[in-house]
């Protein structure tokens, strides 16, 4: 294949959780799951826990598309550390001059606002707390669900963010068994598409520690709609206060949320790491 056949792509990152973002904007794009996977590789392709796409948008109320592919090909909802390192990708290649931006994703739109101090918030929509809408099998909504897994009953707090969400709650997240019970939780038979599972230890009623074993992923050093669920499952259960310091191992996001119907707000850093291209069928 020719140096001209060669796709460009940025590596972003988000509190450690890493991305190839391809612009199919200026250039269309076909991605397959084959391609998704063999790029994401660590050791063999570029290394990344999720890609994603930014394209035109399909809705009139959005500015632009973006898509978001797990490590192991799946097509995902949404992404709160990605759709922040969408945004800065748009204005950092001159694709977009605003500070505000609405994207449409499966999950949904959703809003994002360039800060003057780099940090980029992102209105993450509201929380769906009824079991069919996120989905989980479940008789109706509860503020935490029985569940079993490892020969134990569980207390777990679930939430979509655009993706399925479950939430334990921990008394200390470097002892918790994100390694085990996260990918036993994540394919739980009660998650008919299966779940993001986060760990959190409440330190007050405004800084939680978390940790998150993302669908598709693995572990990963920050989840953004994993924070904001982790959040809106403390708020509902009266642990927390409506803003958050939200500590994950690459980092700290700032999670508001009002409660009912209103949106989960999110605001976090996003930034480039470096630019390349590949050789690929897939263009």
């Amino acid at each position: 294949m020719s140096a001209s056949d060669a796709l460009p792509f940025t590596k972003m990152q988000a509190l450690g959780n890493d991305f190839i973002v391809f612009d199919g904007i200026t250039r269309p794009i076909r991605l397959t799951s084959a391609f998704v996977q063999a790029i994401a590789e660590r050791r063999r392709g570029i290394g990344c826990d999720q890609v994603l796409l930014a394209e035109p948008a399909q809705r009139p109320e959005a500015d632009f598309r973006y898509r978001i592919w797990n490590a192991d090909g799946s097509e995902v909802e949404h992404c709160g550390n990605g759709v922040r390192c969408i945004a800065r990708f748009l204005r950092d290649r001159g694709l977009s001059s605003n500070d505000r931006m609405c994207f449409e994703t499966l999950g949904g739109l959703t809003e994002v606002e360039l800060l003057g101090d780099g940090r980029v918030r992102v209105n993450m929509g509201a929380p769906r707390l009824q079991p069919a809408e996120i989905p989980f099998i479940a008789e109706g909504k509860a503020a935490q669900y029985s569940i079993e897994a490892e020969a134990q009953m569980l207390e777990m707090g679930v939430v979509s963010m655009g993706n399925p969400h479950g939430v334990l709650r921990v008394d200390d997240v470097d002892k918790a068994p994100v390694a085990t019970l996260g990918p036993r939780l994540e394919h739980h038979p009660r998650f008919p598409q299966r779940a993001n599972i986060g760990f959190m230890q409440i330190i007050d009623r405004q800084h939680i520690r978390l940790r998150v074993f993302e669908r598709g992923v693995g572990e990963t050093p920050a989840c953004g709609t994993g924070a904001c669920a982790a959040v809106v499952v403390g708020i509902i259960n009266q642990w927390l206060d409506p803003q958050v310091n939200v500590d994950l191992p690459g980092g700290r996001l700032v999670i508001h949320w009002a409660g009912g119907d209103a949106p989960v707000w999110m605001t976090g850093p996003a930034t480039t790491v470096f630019e390349g291209e590949i050789t690929t069928e897939c263009a």
